[in-house]
């Protein structure tokens, strides 16, 4: 994979960390709309910077990685597969469904992969914690709590919005921490059958919210908040006992399974960077011509993307 990466903010900076250990990867260049960036970002690797898409998007690279807002997400990303690009955009993967499918049927007509970047159900971890669902006998609860007080927050109430808490550019706590929950649900457990979303509005956006997940059977009650604070966890109870996460599920850090009898056990945790085996397995997929993988992973993008535009739509966000 010769991959071009777009942005210059925090989450590209991140990738630049690790990227270069992973094999079967090479980064060859960056764009992004501040020169003064770019050019910082690229000075001490073997990285070409553009300042101009069109020109980044004819160079040798065959894989686009879309950092950058959330809402120039769809934007960017069909520029590079209509000029034949594969393309990992970074969560949230569009802003509605519709744009969604439009990428998806664009990447699958010219055989061109496509993948949302999103850690958690690409963590062993993860994995770890499905396997363990058995155990649980019936699940009956599952409960993801996410509440982080934004940093950006005191601002917004003084009236400087900034795309964090702008409803037009994806901000808000649906789209941004309970992006992560709602993956790591659907991608134990698959589409509910029912979505509702019950968000406290602010100014217009929904500055926290609870997203109740219905399936046969079971609740799921995702909770998300950048207006407030909370011990951060979550937690899958079946009537044979449970299994706990401590922290964020964007990381699954701190799991373990206690079952009925009061036995305790820890589950294996992650102790390599949280964004790398995403990025292994997208290099794995492509380097293998395993395109089947890809459309599994890009149908769960969509599946997540429908339980969006449905909270949206209860939650009155649109």
């Amino acid at each position: 994979m010769k991959l071009g990466l777009v942005g210059s903010g925090m989450i590209v900076q991140t990738v630049l960390e690790f990227i270069f250990e992973i094999d079967g990867i090479e980064v060859t260049s960056l764009y992004c709309r501040d020169p003064e960036k770019g050019r910082e970002l690229t000075r001490n690797n073997d990285i070409v910077y553009y300042d101009d898409y069109d020109g980044f998007l004819k160079s040798d690279i065959d894989t686009v990685y879309i950092g950058i807002s959330n809402y120039m997400h769809y934007e960017y990303t069909k520029r590079a597969l209509l000029n034949g690009k594969s393309a990992i955009v970074e969560k949230s993967f569009t802003l509605n469904l519709d744009d969604a499918i439009e990428l998806k049927e664009l990447a699958l007509k010219n055989n061109l992969y496509l993948f949302e970047a999103i850690t958690n159900i690409h963590l062993p971890a993860f994995e770890q914690i499905k396997n363990q669902l058995k155990n649980l006998g019936d699940v009956r609860i599952v409960s993801c709590n996410y509440s982080q007080y934004s940093s950006r927050y005191d601002s917004f109430k003084q009236g400087i919005i900034l795309p964090a808490f702008d409803k037009t550019k994806g901000g808000g706590a649906l789209f941004d921490l309970n992006i992560y929950n709602i993956h790591f649900v659907v991608g134990l457990f698959s589409k509910p059958e029912k979505v509702h979303y019950y968000p406290n509005i602010e100014k217009g956006v929904d500055t926290s919210g609870v997203l109740i997940l219905e399936y046969p059977g079971f609740k799921a009650v995702c909770i998300a908040s950048k207006d407030t604070s909370a011990p951060i966890m979550s937690t899958i109870q079946g009537n044979k006992g449970s299994i706990q996460i401590q922290g964020p599920v964007s990381t699954l850090s701190d799991n373990y399974i206690q079952l009925n009898d009061q036995s305790k056990q820890a589950l294996p945790s992650n102790n390599i960077h949280r964004m790398v085996p995403e990025f292994e397995n997208f290099a794995n997929i492509m380097n293998n011509n395993d395109y089947s993988s890809m459309t599994r992973l890009l149908q769960h993008t969509i599946d997540v993307m429908e339980v969006l535009e449905k909270a949206k739509l209860t939650g009155n966000l649109f």
